[in-house]
């Protein structure tokens, strides 16, 4: 992979050609793995792990690392600014739009186009008091990192299994799906609470949805009409539905990414580095997530997670709808240091204006933490297995974090997930991904469902890589 070959660190690719995982691409990998899943063709599940190793080494760098640069090309590179997240930011004055998926392409056109006075004009001679564009789950996350939040586009409501309760509320005027989590039983919601159910992409099969599918080039003109459609459904909305919505908001500080994290740090990652060799900081924790509630309640095991790391001095950096439930409980704040951090992480928060959890947006936006992951272990001469630094998916749930872990492991990380994965019925696969892959690629997979005792086994592994690089 050209890809690869540009942007891995050189330690890793020669693990990867070693094991024979270096990728040709992420769609050959796609197909080679789904045919080694059809009927009698790869029973080894050796083979099969390595499968699945070269499918996250072409996901990281052949997908994910090159999205987030052409996404930064077209709509800017996440700089750090206060937003607002949480129910209270639907307004049913307003005629609300909420693009909800992955892509943020149709939500950015919507966002141009609401500035515009002649629909803000158009929504006023509705009833309303305007537009607003309201981000939902990773495509607001996605709008959030790169966006002020003003009065036309007004933050985060949640993540994805807050999707029945907020399209409840009576405040929605349109729902606009460009991607996953688009969940098959909305039209019985649009029905009832009045919105309008868009499907802007060919790949969305949501039953009773309005299409409206755009490609690329196309985004202002498929956004001109949804906003017209919202309109027109604010005027039906107002006569039949009585709002219900929270008011409850809270503040966060997102649009952090590598090139943020340097200019934080005035031009350079030593800042960074000092503190974590002096011990302010012992290590880092990526922390990406879905949302689930395989192992109780939704966000619980994140927050909880994450409260546990930042008390013992480890910095959290955040992606995923796991990110949302941190922001709602305002470990994106920079008071949620002296509130909830470690006092030696907690002052390093105070002298440098961060949260002790650094939004860095989406699941998605794992190319972008892998990415920061190498330019520290570059700064510091060593292997990103080297590193100080675990992943965890305390809340996994998605195909794509599956996936997902396995480039984490690939690149050399302690990987913690929660639930338990379906692979406990083989002896040698858990012996494989728990114990002997680490002898391979320098990584694990580690499970655990308690989040005081995963946070302390993360601790641990950061201390011994600590000892081993002697600081």
């Amino acid at each position: 992979s050209t890809f690869v070959e540009a942007l891995a660190p050189e330690t890793r690719k020669e693990v990867f050609k070693k094991l024979g995982i270096t990728p040709k691409g992420p769609m050959n990998e796609l197909v080679d793995s789904v045919t080694r899943s059809m009927t009698n063709i790869d029973g080894d599940y050796v083979t099969l792990a390595l499968a699945a190793l070269r499918n996250g080494v072409a996901s990281a760098f052949g997908s994910l690392v090159p999205l987030e640069m052409i996404q930064d090309a077209l709509y800017g590179t996440p700089t750090p600014h206060e937003c607002t997240v949480d129910f209270g930011v639907l307004d049913p004055d307003y005629v609300n739009i909420l693009p909800n998926g992955h892509e943020p392409f149709v939500g950015m056109a919507l966002v141009k186009l609401a500035k515009d006075e002649k629909f803000q004009k158009m929504a006023r001679e509705a009833g309303a008091k305007g537009i607003r564009i309201v981000g939902s789950i990773e495509t607001g996350q996605e709008m959030m990192a790169r966006l002020e939040c003003d009065d036309v586009f007004a933050g985060l409501t949640s993540n994805w299994i807050s999707i029945e309760y907020f399209l409840s509320t009576g405040a929605v005027d349109a729902f606009v799906m460009d991607m996953n989590c688009s969940l098959a039983n909305l039209k019985e919601y649009a029905d009832k609470y009045t919105f309008k159910l868009i499907a802007v992409s060919n790949i969305i099969g949501v039953p009773g949805s309005i299409r409206l599918e755009y490609e690329p080039g196309n985004e202002a003109k498929v956004a001109e009409e949804i906003i017209k459609l919202a309109v027109e459904n604010f005027k039906e909305r107002r006569n039949k539905q009585k709002a219900d919505v929270s008011r409850f908001k809270q503040k966060a500080l997102v649009g952090f990414s590598a090139e943020a994290l340097v200019n934080a740090l005035g031009g350079s990652l030593d800042p960074l580095l000092e503190v974590i060799k002096s011990g302010d900081i012992k290590g880092i924790a990526a922390l990406v997530n879905c949302t689930s509630l395989g192992n109780g309640p939704q966000d619980s095991m994140t927050v909880q997670l994450a409260k546990e790391l930042i008390k013992r001095d480890i910095l959290v950096i955040g992606a995923g709808c796991g990110n949302a439930g941190m922001q709602k409980a305002g470990l994106e704040t920079v008071e949620a240091a002296e509130k909830f951090a470690g006092p030696r992480l907690a002052g390093v928060c105070k002298a440098l204006g961060i949260p002790p959890v650094l939004s860095f947006g989406t699941c998605t936006d794992t190319g972008r933490i892998i990415m920061t992951a190498v330019a520290i272990a570059n700064a510091l001469g060593v292997d990103p297995s080297q590193l100080p630094a675990v992943v965890t998916a305390p809340e996994y749930m998605e195909q794509k974090a599956v996936i997902d872990g396995f480039s984490a492991v690939a690149m050399g990380f302690y990987t913690h997930v929660s639930p338990l994965p379906p692979v406990t019925g083989s002896d040698k696969v858990v012996k494989l991904l728990t114990e002997e892959v680490e002898g391979l690629t320098g990584g694990k997979i580690a499970v655990g469902d308690d989040p005081v005792e995963a946070a302390k086994a993360m601790e641990e592994h950061i201390m011994m890589k600590r000892d081993l690089l002697g600081i």
